[in-house]
């Protein structure tokens, strides 16, 4: 559980534009905007490491301090990280009362699979759906929802309504929403295919090989009457 919140510095910053952007990303910093709760939003920006730091405690309560004032809860809504760079070019964060429930997206983290009835028959392990939403007190969100998969079978599939959650924690999606299964692994037919097909082609080769007797056969008849049109 996200028991523990996380301290970090921001420094508030006049309102956005791209060249500001580019230039704090430069220096190391991420622009961001702390908005929610009844308070006005809040362009800043922080240190990239410390915010790395910060966001490696996933799902945490963010004690944030804006310019050395006193501390705003706070959680990550969202962070732009482009797959290719990794680089933090922007982030979201919300203002939170800790005393009232939040939804958040939580990690789906499956255990035990190696011990799944299904899977040691050989059968293979999907991981459906990756991430789920809850709601919780902010300091009661999971940093993941771990879900057990080791009694799965050959074909078998396991739902979210199947999923004990944590004390506190509500499950927010469908129950019918499928986390995992177990599937068989797929057999090509790769030696079947090329028998059959050197098969077609051996009739093939004897069909030609009986039509050019049958021409010689039939190339041979002018010859035996060539001597009588000679007379």
């Amino acid at each position: 559980m996200a028991s523990k919140s996380t301290k970090l510095d921001i420094a508030a910053r006049e309102a956005a534009n791209s060249r500001e952007n580019r230039r704090l990303r430069r220096a190391g910093k991420v622009p961001g905007v702390l908005y929610g709760g009844s308070g006005d939003p809040v362009p800043f920006s922080v240190d990239e490491r410390l915010l790395r730091h910060a966001l490696a405690a996933r799902g945490a309560v963010l004690e944030l301090s804006v310019d050395g004032g006193s501390g705003q809860a706070a959680v990550l809504k969202d962070a732009h990280r482009p797959p290719v760079r990794g680089q933090i070019l922007h982030v979201d964060l919300l203002r939170v009362d800790l005393n009232q429930p939040i939804t958040s997206g939580v990690t789906v983290e499956l255990v035990g699979g190696e011990d799944a009835p299904g899977v040691r028959d050989g059968g293979i392990l999907e991981h459906v759906n990756r991430e789920v939403q809850v709601e919780a007190l902010p300091a009661d969100i999971p940093d993941t929802l771990q879900v057990d998969v080791s009694g799965m079978e050959m074909n078998g599939t396991l739902t979210l309504a199947e999923v004990t959650a944590p004390s506190g924690v509500t499950l927010l999606d469908d129950g019918e929403t499928v986390i995992a299964s177990i599937t068989p692994p797929s057999v090509e037919p790769v030696e079947e295919e090329i028998e059959t097909e050197t098969e077609v082609v051996g009739e093939g080769e004897a069909a030609e090989g009986e039509a050019g007797e049958a021409e010689g056969e039939g190339g041979e008849e002018p010859s035996a009457e060539a001597p009588a049109d000679a007379e």
